[in-house]
């Protein structure tokens, strides 16, 4: 097994557990792949959600520039959904999980097609 389909694998795992439902395991797969070498390194694996410059640079690199949404309030709205989702109580939250919610919550899985 490779290092990055042991991720996809604790990552699937993750998101069963704290979301309590099977996610697309293909989506998951790419959602994962596109985060690059982030999920190898332990401190930028994670999302700090508390963190308003993290979440301002998720914004901004990954909804509008990734995803290509246009800046507005819906997409703090996003943010904060999906935080709500995966448990705002939760510090662990695995980037690549966090980024499949979003992609799910602003149907946005033809990005990876």
């Amino acid at each position: 097994m490779s290092k990055l389909d042991e991720k996809v694998a604790k990552y699937i795992d993750d998101h069963k557990k704290k979301i309590g439902t099977e996610p697309d395991a293909a989506l998951m797969r790419a959602v994962t792949k596109g985060c690059g070498p982030t999920i190898y390194k332990a401190d930028a694996e994670k999302v700090s959600a508390g963190d308003k410059e993290e979440m301002e640079r998720i914004k901004k690199n990954f909804l509008i520039k990734k995803l290509g949404l246009a800046d507005g309030p819906k997409l703090d709205e996003g943010l904060d959904a999906c935080v709500e989702q995966y448990g705002r109580s939760n510090r662990s939250k695995f980037r690549a999980v966090f980024y499949y919610l979003l992609v799910k919550h602003f149907k946005k899985a033809s990005v990876y097609s």
